[in-house]
């Protein structure tokens, strides 16, 4: 199995994850939002939102592509204080850092 299936397989696990917290169900983010110069797009999405919109897209864009990884992905720290910060139950917060923490793994990594 390549990396990319890996990460594939990891993608899709975070997005079984996001359904099964309820995290998946939102409205696409306007054109405009995705201009964003912030880190996450901090100012103009929530983090789910943009892991849903940008994060995936973006990482499927990458394996469809069979393009080279990123130097770094450091994703689950932020998504870990997030969720801290929103009151997520303490189940739900541990199966979706685990879900990006593989996803940085499989991209930090290769």
């Amino acid at each position: 199995m390549t990396v990319h299936d890996e990460l594939d397989v990891a993608l899709r696990r975070l997005e079984a994850t996001m359904k099964a917290t309820n995290m998946w169900r939102m409205s696409a983010p306007t054109p405009a939002a995705y201009e964003s110069q912030q880190p996450f797009c901090i100012d103009t999405m929530d983090l789910p939102q943009w892991l849903r919109f940008v994060f995936i897209a973006r990482l499927d864009a990458l394996i469809e592509a069979e393009a080279p990884m990123p130097e770094k992905c450091d994703v689950a720290p932020v998504l870990e204080t997030y969720l801290a910060q929103q009151g997520a139950r303490a189940n739900d917060r541990l199966l979706l850092c685990k879900a990006v923490e593989e996803i940085d793994r499989l991209v930090t990594e290769n």
